[in-house]
């Protein structure tokens, strides 16, 4: 699934190489105002670079929710033993409220079945609470998998377990 378009006239689609900068800027722009919470190291990982982004082309795929030719958030997903790891989802603050992180969640989920995934799971600090609930809302629940702290910065586990696309067949 490489594009899917909402009513609200969010385009979730597969980001490009050359969008790596942009997407560099939306993680720091919507991550900066929790930069105190985090040690410097967590929100250096937090807040990758380009260059280090551009190196995840490799390691899964990367989105991107576009909204009048403007990006306006991402995702990106890595293949784990466990199921699809969610990782780097940020919208920018002047877009929060419109539906776009719930819409990037309804874009991996649906890459996440097409693909036989049984799990998605990502990592949040406590602090991030709006995240928090979106995930809750969405069906992801706190597990006890670590890693509990990403360098010095409290983190905890969320997982979504995934229905099977496989069709059932009725008990006679």
């Amino acid at each position: 699934m490489s594009e899917s378009e909402s009513a609200s006239s969010t385009l979730i689609r597969q980001a490009l190489i050359a969008e790596s900068y942009a997407i560099a800027s939306i993680l720091r722009v919507a991550f900066v105002e929790y930069q105190p919470l985090y040690t410097p190291s967590a929100f250096a990982v937090t807040t990758p670079t380009s260059d280090q982004i551009q190196a995840r082309w490799n390691e899964g795929p990367v989105w991107v929710a576009v909204q009048n030719e403007k990006l306006l958030g991402t995702v990106a997903a890595v293949s784990k033993t466990l199921g699809l790891y969610i990782r780097s989802m940020a919208v920018l603050p002047a877009a929060r409220g419109q539906g776009i992180g719930l819409e990037l969640l309804q874009h991996i989920e649906s890459f996440a079945v097409a693909n036989d995934y049984k799990r998605l799971f990502l990592g949040t600090t406590p602090f991030l609470t709006s995240a928090i609930h979106l995930y809750e809302s969405f069906g992801f629940q706190r597990n006890d998998d670590g890693p509990l702290d990403l360098y010095g910065t409290p983190l905890f586990t969320m997982v979504k377990q995934l229905k099977s696309n496989e069709v059932m067949e009725p008990n006679e």
